[in-house]
């Protein structure tokens, strides 16, 4: 049995009202909830939000907003494993047990339900724990470099120097679009990046975070140019 939860708290500062913010004509959180919707892999579709505006709009795209978050989990400073293990602990207690347990974030416009299936193939593969979109990372990363107190270059990684850019180890970073995670995984609170996890490659356009209006713009440009080719 498999749930999705969407971690969407009000109170945004750089972005207001973020989470249900129109993209391309649509609040943001409509496009991750409409593809968890398509996959038929959800027995339920759960938004964890602290804000009445947020779970209306949710529940009115076929979401389920089944208690309001706490306000102690709700701030700058709580993490997506706080929030996941509230949900999941809730779900827990009211005999609602599911073992495969999709976390997928509400800002997410280039998240597909093939995406999210292809994660569910790759949890079911082997033990995993967690299963994640990833992208690679630029290889330059290699030879990137910090300044000194007194202003002084200083190679990260000086191992690196005399390396052909194709001879540079493969490095990827996360997606930020969606963690598929075991129910005793999110519980204790185990972390994402670690041995017992694995990931689903993505193209980099995907892996791209909406911090700034800059951001959210750029993005809507260019998938208003591709879907014009």
């Amino acid at each position: 049995m498999n749930v999705a939860i969407i971690p969407a708290r009000g109170g945004s500062k750089r972005i207001l009202k973020k989470n249900i913010k129109e993209f391309l004509g649509s609040p943001i959180i409509s496009y991750p909830i409409k593809e968890a919707i398509k996959t038929k892999l959800f027995e339920r579709i759960i938004v964890s939000t602290d804000d009445n505006e947020i779970a209306d709009v949710s529940e009115s795209l076929g979401a389920e907003v089944p208690f309001l978050r706490s306000k102690n989990i709700s701030d700058d400073f709580s993490t997506v494993s706080d929030v996941m293990a509230d949900t999941v602990d809730w779900l827990n207690q009211n005999d609602q047990v599911y073992e495969n347990i999709c976390c997928i974030f509400p800002t997410t416009p280039c998240i597909t339900d093939d995406d999210i299936i292809s994660g569910y193939k790759k949890l079911n593969e082997g033990n995993w724990k967690f299963v994640f979109g990833a992208s690679k990372s630029n290889p330059a990363y290699y030879r990137s470099f910090k300044a000194t107190p007194k202003n002084e270059v200083k190679m990260i990684f000086p191992e690196y120097i005399s390396e052909r850019t194709q001879d540079l180890p493969i490095v990827y970073h996360d997606a930020g679009q969606f963690y598929w995670g075991k129910n005793d995984a999110w519980l204790d609170k185990k972390k994402v990046f670690d041995l017992h996890s694995t990931i689903i490659e993505l193209p980099n356009w995907k892996a791209r975070d909406l911090d700034t209006l800059e951001d959210w713009h750029s993005l809507e440009e260019l998938i208003r140019a591709s879907n014009n080719n």
